[in-house]
């Protein structure tokens, strides 16, 4: 019996943040795959080793995590004011399915350095030493992101001395700013609190009815107390991912959220629409060991908060639920805000599983409208491995 040979597909391991992905040139992509549908899903699928039954993704690039089960494909944009359109596809570990409904803010920290050693941004935009200001479109939810990226010597710096909680080693500093994060082609009307109120009666049968702030911006969030779930919001996520009892309550929580966020229209739709909304709690700081056995003193914070993603607890903070956290704080009201002290806020730092982040924004109201104009994170971004990735040639 013939088989079909392996095809090569020029492609870069990259980490962002505190997630690692497969990246993409789009022209670099077999023809079928260079057009959204079922050969590009197909494709990435076998990239990343999914669906795997055995939820460990051996025989492919995925490392059995939300986190590092992630794909990029990135091409010029086709909009004057931008280098660079992104587009971001979380594939799932267990299923056949590559959600395409929101954004990854941490891979956002590597698309700028990708886009820049690719040639997809304009030669005369980079400086021989200095900042390179890289203007990238984000294709999941339209939304522009400007991503700082350090330059020496003509080429992208990517050693430095900038530590990231989550992240073992330091590396160079990037700064991104998410402008105007608020989702407006999410829930009714684009609103950023589709529902009208910043907190709402979020009732959830077999589990209760408890306070929920639930916000489009960076990415939808379903924000909720700690303590109205039985948590403290110091756990980490051994508490919580060996725990199916919890794992399912959480994710009761999430479909009844996004219906009530406009987000589905069908309980039974959320399974498809794994990546959004995502789930998070709070809790007024504390002292606690994050996972790397660094300790996290009440003082260090201003709140402490866990997020959920695909099903699991995030081991740091997605760098779009870490957006949404810095607008809500920035909103006298929210839970997210109420968490931290209340009043009013350009900045907050957050305590999650590895450590500590600070991320800005500022809020302002116009009428009973609330707007954020952006939000400001650094994160940092490294090559793991560039050359080709190989699929059989009938897998898409």
């Amino acid at each position: 019996m013939a088989f079909v040979a392996q095809i090569k597909i020029p492609a870069t391991y990259m980490r962002g943040g505190t997630s690692k992905g497969v990246f993409f040139n789009l022209q670099d992509l077999p023809e079928a795959a260079q057009l959204p549908g079922a050969a590009r899903d197909a494709l990435l699928l076998r990239v990343i080793g999914s669906p795997d039954p055995y939820d460990k993704q051996i025989d492919g690039m995925g490392g059995a995590t939300s986190s590092t089960s992630k794909t990029v494909i990135l091409s010029k944009s086709i909009k004057a004011d931008h280098d660079v359109d992104y587009l971001f596809g979380q594939v799932a570990i267990d299923k056949a399915f590559v959600d395409w409904s929101g954004n990854c803010g941490n891979l956002s920290a590597a698309v700028g350095s990708f886009a820049i050693s690719s040639g997809l941004v304009d030669p005369a935009r980079i400086p021989q030493n200095g900042v390179a200001v890289v203007r990238i479109w984000q294709a999941n939810i339209g939304k522009s992101i400007i991503a700082h990226v350090p330059i020496t010597n003509g080429e992208v710096q990517e050693t430095g001395d900038f530590e990231l909680d989550g992240v073992t080693f330091p590396a160079a500093e990037v700064q991104l700013e998410f402008l105007d994060p608020a989702a407006e082609e999410e829930g009714a009307g684009g609103s950023m609190f589709p529902t009208g109120n910043l907190v709402d009666d979020l009732e959830v049968p077999g589990v209760g009815t408890f306070k929920a702030t639930l916000i489009n911006a960076g990415i939808p969030t379903i924000f909720v107390n700690a303590a109205d779930i039985g948590y403290r919001g110091t756990e980490l996520q051994g508490d919580i991912n060996g725990d199916p009892k919890a794992l399912a309550m959480f994710e009761t929580i999430r479909a009844h959220g996004a219906l009530r966020m406009g987000l589905i229209q069908h309980l039974d739709q959320a399974a498809q629409r794994q990546h959004t909304p995502k789930v998070a709690f709070v809790a007024a700081p504390a002292d606690y060991q994050a996972s790397s056995g660094k300790a996290i003193k009440a003082g260090d914070v201003d709140l402490l908060v866990r997020a959920l993603s695909m099903g699991k607890l995030h081991h740091a903070m997605m760098g779009t639920a870490a957006v949404a956290i810095g607008t809500a704080a920035a909103i006298p009201g929210t839970l997210v805000n109420l968490a931290a002290g209340g009043g009013a806020r350009s900045a907050v730092r957050f305590g999650h599983p590895s450590g500590t982040l600070r991320v800005g924004a500022e809020a302002t109201r116009n009428g009973g409208d609330w707007t954020v104009v952006k939000a400001i994170m650094s994160r940092s971004a490294r090559v793991l491995m560039e050359g080709w990735v190989r699929v059989p040639g009938d897998s898409f």
